[in-house]
């Protein structure tokens, strides 16, 4: 049974639905015994551009009262951590850090969701596509984001959707999985990626995550309150850790966004 789950959103990224202690309180139901909220974080582009899929600059503060005022009620049936989700854009990553130097953030997970950046040239990972370019710039982001020390773990990182040449694509999950494993940063197997039946996980990413023995966790990837314990899903990715043989280390070490370890 699934008892952690450190990949949680909220409202306030306009694709989840629920209140937070709606999240809460299906966690305790469904036996889950720690649990790290890690919404969309909010970025700081360039002229005020605000990008849909995250929460606004404006309700972060909103957003950590939330679930630290959650954190202190339920302390006695569940452990709660506060987090984000966010992509590594280098032209405003330090603008964002500084943000977040105010709240008591502590943990960061790496959703690589646009290439380069969603307001300018980027492209959409999840998108099927036949660019290498694409390919190259995911991977050399992925990589950049775990050197940077600030993130806990890499969410979906097999969520780049590229098919073209078999050998192109291995080369590129290898220089994941090498890193993730030198920096000891766990990769994810995502739960909604099974749930949704998406195209990831991907068998040929974690094929080649169990033979560099790069450290796994899971996350549920909840969008609605009932999806935090998805033991289904649990069981297809325990199938996978045994198929794969991979290094699952179950619930991974925070680290803060100033570079302290929580757990």
């Amino acid at each position: 049974m699934l008892t952690y789950n450190f990949h949680t959103h909220t409202m306030r990224c306009r694709h989840a639905s629920g209140e937070d202690r709606e999240y809460v309180e299906s966690a305790i139901k469904g036996g889950i015994k720690t649990l790290g909220f890690s919404d969309h974080a909010p970025y700081v582009f360039k002229d005020g551009y605000y990008s849909t899929f995250r929460m606004r600059p404006n309700e972060l503060e909103g957003y950590v009262k939330s679930i630290l005022d959650l954190k202190e009620e339920y302390k006695n049936e569940i452990d709660i951590h506060l987090g984000l989700e966010a992509e590594y854009y280098p032209e405003f990553f330090s603008a964002f850090l500084d943000l977040l130097k105010p709240y008591p953030i502590e943990y960061l997970i790496l959703g690589q969701h646009a290439t380069q950046n969603e307001m300018d040239s980027g492209c959409f990972t999840a998108a099927k596509t036949t660019d290498e370019g694409m390919l190259n710039t995911y991977v050399h982001q992925v990589v950049s984001a775990i050197k940077t020390g600030k993130f806990s773990y890499i969410a979906h990182p097999d969520v780049l959707h590229f098919r073209e040449d078999e050998q192109i694509e291995e080369n590129a999950w290898r220089t994941i999985c090498q890193c993730a494993k030198e920096r000891n940063v766990p990769l994810e197997i995502n739960l909604l990626g099974l749930r949704d039946k998406r195209h990831y996980p991907y068998k040929t990413f974690w094929k080649i995550a169990g033979e560099m023995q790069a450290p796994v966790t899971v996350g549920s990837d909840a969008h609605n309150p009932w999806d935090i314990p998805d033991n289904a899903s649990f069981e297809t990715a325990e199938l996978m850790i045994k198929k794969y043989n991979l290094n699952y280390i179950g619930i991974p070490k925070l680290i803060c966004p100033n570079g302290s370890e929580n757990a």
